[in-house]
């Protein structure tokens, strides 16, 4: 390894948004982020980010019966 690196004509790389996703920002509780690292963790690795989405679809799913309702009326039904 060297003990100095010469970075001067490096270019940055972005790399290409996946067009089905969007990024967005997102406030949640402490305790269930960390239940989702930690089943992440437990697994051997992945992405915990995945694993949220992945647990929305689920119960997009699950209240697929209900997804065509007016969004009012699912919130008053629970």
């Amino acid at each position: 390894m060297r003990e100095e690196y010469d970075f001067s004509e490096a270019e940055l790389v972005v790399p290409p948004k996946d067009p089905k996703k969007t990024r967005i920002t997102i406030r949640i509780d402490t305790k269930t982020l960390n239940w989702f690292r930690q089943q992440v963790h437990e697994a051997g690795g992945g992405n915990y980010q995945t694993l949220i989405n992945d647990a929305l679809k689920n119960h997009i799913k699950a209240c697929e019966g209900e997804i065509n309702k007016p969004f009012s009326l699912m919130i008053k039904s629970r």
